[in-house]
């Protein structure tokens, strides 16, 4: 008995302390958050989950889990300058958000699945997955400039300054389109390739189901492929750095762009996702926790975490904020970006 008494009073002892210690966990930020229509735009509808199923990026299994919604999909994102496009997949069409107010001025309908958007050139361009299909947009009207035809399953979007670059996961090679629409080549790269960005001169390919990352010329001839994290997903420029985000290896990768050097691994979250930097810090989605977490480029440390909505891939600076769409709670987050 005594011993036992002995026992209780240390375990008492204990909890005592540990209630008074500093809590190591960051304190997330809620972020504000705009809902919006899950109204057929295009013919697609919305998707319902239930609790416990699988939220999915695309054809891309792993998210979160939310319990009882449904969902137009928003994913993708992209800034004009004025305001913010949105990709809702489910209902094949885009969103537009004024982004000095966040009101919602239009939607438009585009081809089939909508996963990437990339506004260039003056210009929007949405990569269609189940189309096939690039569709070229006017923003100041919504309407159609342009549908042009690319390999299977597009899904990622980058600009070198000239040519829009699209990433075919189901091909397993990127397309070099000019803003014109007209095809430039078609180049191999990894399998499934979803990111892509450009800097150091040079498109950059994540490969999501090789682990690795592949460089290309703006030619299309390959320049290096390197190693990365579990899962490639995101990437973005940084100076003379690169960074991917690993979306399995709830990681990013630092690589040194002049070479793909690999400068070191940083956990972040969950389902490392959408990245963005700022020209100050990097910003990362983690699509598992439904958080987006600030992070320090010299150090690779967190600096603050954000509460967004639920299960989120991508995210855009714009207009001094950071936009993050929800793909489980049919909404786009946004808070200041500094």
């Amino acid at each position: 008995m005594i011993l036992l008494k002995g026992r209780v009073f240390k375990l008492v002892l204990l909890l005592a302390i540990a209630a008074t210690m500093p809590s190591v966990t960051m304190a997330q930020t809620a972020m504000n958050e705009i809902p919006l229509s899950s109204g057929g735009g295009g013919g697609g509808g919305t998707q319902s989950f239930a609790g416990g199923e699988t939220l999915v990026e695309s054809d891309f299994g792993g998210g979160g889990t939310i319990a009882a919604a449904s969902t137009a999909g928003p994913e993708a994102v992209a800034f004009d300058g004025t305001y913010v496009w949105v990709a809702t997949q489910f209902n094949n069409s885009i969103t537009r958000i004024r982004a000095s107010d966040g009101a919602v001025a239009g939607t438009f309908v585009v081809g089939k699945r909508p996963v990437a958007l990339l506004y260039a050139a003056g210009s929007l361009y949405v990569a269609n997955l189940l189309s096939n299909t690039v569709t070229k947009v006017t923003p100041s009207t919504g309407a159609i400039a342009g549908t042009f035809t690319v390999g299977n399953g597009p899904g990622g979007l980058a600009f070198d300054g000239t040519n829009i670059w699209v990433a075919n996961r189901h091909s397993n090679n990127v397309t070099k389109l000019s803003t014109k629409g007209t095809t430039l080549g078609t180049f191999a790269v990894g399998k499934r390739p979803i990111g892509l960005t450009f800097a150091a001169n040079s498109i950059w390919v994540t490969n999501n189901k090789s682990n690795s990352v592949t460089r290309l010329s703006t030619a299309g001839a390959v320049l290096g492929t390197y190693a990365v994290g579990d899962g490639p997903f995101g990437v973005a420029g940084e100076g003379e750095n690169l960074w991917v985000t690993n979306y399995f290896g709830k990681s990013i990768t630092k690589l040194r762009a002049s070479d793909g050097f690999n400068l070191g691994e940083f956990k972040v979250g969950d389902g490392a996702s959408g990245i963005a930097f700022d020209g100050a810090s990097l910003w990362v989605v983690n699509n598992g926790d439904s958080t987006v977490v600030k992070v320090s480029p010299s150090s690779g440390a967190i600096v603050a975490t954000y509460a967004t909505g639920k299960g989120p891939f991508s995210i855009v600076i714009g207009g001094s904020k950071v936009w993050v769409p929800n793909f489980g709670s049919n909404s786009v987050s946004t808070t200041a970006s500094n």
